[in-house]
Order: structure tokens, then sequence, then C-alpha cells
């Protein structure tokens, strides 16, 4: 039997198979909002098989949105334009998770396809955060220093979202605490240069996500998934460098707390880091996150073939396989690896005659 299409339970919810949809911004929101672009966008790769289909980075609070474009649900109005995508993932037999983000001094950025830089001035600016006043680029403006007041009215705006995600009819909830966003930049101290309880040892700097998952348990019932998104490695070796070994530890903390699965990516919160980019080169991160903390994990990055997304399974490196780019390019990857794999597969009704 393909392990890429067995099913697998996660506390009260079950996904039909091990792909899933690894959220990736899209820039085409308004205010926050979701419309049409999402749902077909979602839905698309609801229809092409997916055994879960994570919403991209989706912003807490305004200026924790990457660009002006981007998701939100930091208002009770952006819930029934969610609900109405989750309501159809949900009837062609998919489960819909969200990625709960905010940007930190990444955000207040172009979109992506016109540059992505931060924008300095204009009505598409707003000043940054970040747990220390540095900023990612040289060139970037110096983002505001977090006060400890601040820093937990953010923890609150995750747990309200939390709320609000639930209503919209998401199964799992992923935290986003990698890519050089505002969670990463406090439990790294090549970003966090803070003496308060919010600094300084590992265990300071892992607080702000600690934090963060205490409060969205408040309001997430215990019977759904929750996922955590962590960059494993910064692939430097500056002192301070964020490292495996620290991504085993954290991991082994919030599997205790109560988190599902470690979804393991990478980099992104210093420019120009050496990162060795390859098939399957994130691979590693998530096996030894499984191995050294006994939580499940997500392998991510550059898994484009069927048979290697089979092998990943098989060598019990990872319990789900997120993909990116490859899910871009081919909405109908599922269905098209179940005929590669041999697997059984049920085509939707529609498109039976195709098969």
């Amino acid at each position: 039997m393909s392990e890429l299409f067995s099913p697998l339970t996660i506390k009260s919810v079950t996904l039909r198979n091990r792909i899933v949809m690894s959220p990736m911004c899209q820039y085409s929101a308004e205010d926050g909002f979701a419309n049409d672009w999402h749902l077909v966008h979602l839905g698309s790769r609801a229809v092409g098989g997916s055994g879960l289909i994570i919403m991209e980075a989706t912003a807490v609070v305004p200026e924790g949105r990457i660009s002006y474009a981007d998701m939100g649900i930091w208002k009770d109005e952006h819930i029934a334009p969610l609900k109405k995508i989750t309501d159809f993932i949900h009837a062609q037999g998919s489960v819909a998770g969200i990625q709960l983000a905010h940007a930190g001094r990444k955000a207040s950025a172009e979109k992506a396809w016109n540059g992505g830089r931060q924008i300095a001035e204009g009505p598409n600016s707003w000043t940054t955060v970040a747990p220390s006043a540095v900023p990612y680029h040289e060139k970037d403006r110096t983002p505001h220093e977090l006060s400890v007041a601040e820093i937990k009215e953010i923890i609150s705006a995750f747990r309200d979202a939390a709320r609000r995600a639930l209503d919209a009819g998401f199964k799992v909830v992923e935290i986003h605490a990698a890519h050089g966003y505002l969670i990463h930049q406090f439990y790294s101290a090549l970003s966090n240069f803070r003496t308060d309880e919010y600094g300084g040892s590992f265990d300071n700097r892992i607080r702000f996500l600690l934090e963060i998952i205490d409060a969205v348990q408040t309001v997430w019932p215990a019977d759904l998934p929750l996922f955590v998104r962590i960059s494993a490695t910064e692939w430097v070796e500056d002192a301070g460098a964020w490292t495996i070994e620290d991504s085993v530890r954290l991991a082994a903390i919030l599997k205790d707390k109560g988190v599902d699965l470690i979804d393991a990516s990478s980099a992104a919160n210093i420019p120009k880091a050496p990162i060795p980019v390859g098939p399957g080169y994130q691979v590693p991160l998530a096996a030894a996150i499984r191995k050294g903390s006994g939580v499940m994990t997500g392998a991510v990055g550059m898994i484009t073939e069927p048979e290697q997304a089979e092998a990943i399974l098989k060598s019990g490196a990872a319990d789900l396989i997120f993909l990116g780019r490859e899910l871009l390019r081919n909405p109908y990857f599922p269905v098209q690896a179940a005929q590669t794999l041999g697997a059984a597969w049920k085509w939707p009704d529609q498109y039976e005659r195709a098969k």
C-alpha cells in the first residue's frame, strides 16, 4: 500500500492522504479579505486531491501583513468569505487549515511580483515591529522595538485570530514561527537582543511562541490539530544562530504543550544565507526533529515527484509531505501521483470520464 495515500488521523481529524498544500502567499487580498481568487485557488487543490490545504500566511493584525495585499483575520468581518472557502474544501473531501502569522520587521513590503522590497513611505507602508530595533535588510527602515505590553497585545491577537479561524470552519491551525517573521525573530539570537524576559537565554527567546500557543489553546478545541512551522536552521555558523539542535529541543517542548506536528522549513531571518538548495534539502531537518523529539513532522522543500514523496514517508523522516511550488504548477498532482504509485483513488465524479 502506498504510504503517500494512506490516511492519517490527528486527534479528531482524519486526512485522506499525506499530501498537504503548503501555505503560499497570493498577494491578492484587499483589506485582508479573501475573494474569488482564493476560493478558486484553494478549491482547485481540494478537487485535485490534496488531503490538507493550508491557507496562506494570514495576519492576526493589519501591521502583521507581509504586504498590503496579504490575507487577514484580525476582524470578525473576515470570517464569512473564509467560511465559503472552507465549506467548499470540506465538500471535496479535503481538510481546511490556516496559517496564523505576523511578519514583524519583514512587513510593509511590496507584492512579490513587484520586487517584494519593503515600502518606505506612502499609503501601503506602515511602521514595522520587532523584538529589537534592528532591520532585516540594511536598506529597510528600523523597526519599532516592542514593549512588553505590546507583546501581550500581539499574543491576544493570535488568540482572537484562532477563535475566528474556528468560526470560519478551519479544522487545523498552524502558527507561523518561521522564515524570519516575528516569532522567528524572537527565538533567534541573530535578531533578538533584548535583555528582559523575552530575550537572552533560550528559554526567554522561545517564551513569545509558548505564550502564543497557550493563548491559542484557550479558544482552539483540544480535539483539533495544532501545527507550528519553524525555521529549523538558519544555515549559518554565526554565534547565536538557530540550529537544528535548538529545533529538536524546542520541538520536544512544543510536543509536551500539545502541539501535534512541526512543519520543518528553514532560513530567511538573515539575508544571503548559504542555503544548500536541492531536491528534498530540508527533509533531514524533519527527520532529525521527528527522531529527536518524538513529535510528528512535515517535510517541505523541492519535493516534486511521487516516488520522492513516497520514499520520504517510508524512511520515517516525516508524517506529512508539504508541497508548495509543485502544487502551484499542478493542482492535480495528488490524482496523478496516485496513478504513478498504483494507489486506489476516487476521482471527482465530474472528472471520472478522464481517468
